[in-house]
C-alpha cells in the first residue's frame, strides 16, 4: 500500500493530499530513510517517523486497512512507539496558577515587572 494512502487510512492526516504533500516534502521517514515519493510502499513491521503538530510521531505499521473506517479502526492499523514527553518544570518567576485557577493580577505585575527588568 502507498504510503500517503496508508497515513490518510490511519487518521495521521484529514485528506490525503495533505499525506502525500507531507511524504513529498520529506517530511516522512520510512525505517529511518526519508521518503520522497508517496508511492512508496509500506509493509507491515515498517517504522514510519513524521511530525504532527508540534510533535514527533513513531509509529509501526501493522496492518493495511481495507477503508478509511472510525478511529477506532485506524488504531487498530498501528502501534503508538512515540516517547513520552518530558514533565515540562515550572520556570522561576513565571506566574503560578492557585488551586488551578488564573494567576491573580499582583501575580501578574510581578511577572511584567521581571519581564521588563530582563529586557533592560
Amino acid at each position: 500500500m502507498r504510503i500517503d494512502k496508508w497515513l490518510w487510512h490511519a487518521r495521521f492526516f484529514k485528506t490525503r493530499t495533505l499525506a502525500a504533500a507531507t511524504v513529498s516534502a520529506g517530511h516522512v521517514r520510512l525505517n529511518s530513510v526519508k521518503v520522497a515519493k508517496p508511492a512508496q510502499g509500506v509493509v507491515a513491521g515498517d517504522v514510519l517517523t513524521f511530525a504532527q503538530g508540534d510533535s514527533v510521531r513513531v509509529v509501526r505499521v501493522i496492518a493495511h486497512g481495507a477503508r478509511r473506517g472510525p478511529a477506532t479502526e485506524a488504531q487498530s492499523l498501528y502501534e503508538d512507539l512515540t516517547p513520552q514527553a518530558p514533565a515540562r518544570e515550572n520556570v522561576p518567576g513565571t506566574p503560578q496558577a492557585q488551586d488551578g485557577g488564573r494567576p491573580t493580577k499582583r501575580d501578574r505585575r510581578i511577572f511584567d515587572l521581571d519581564r521588563r527588568r530582563m529586557l533592560e
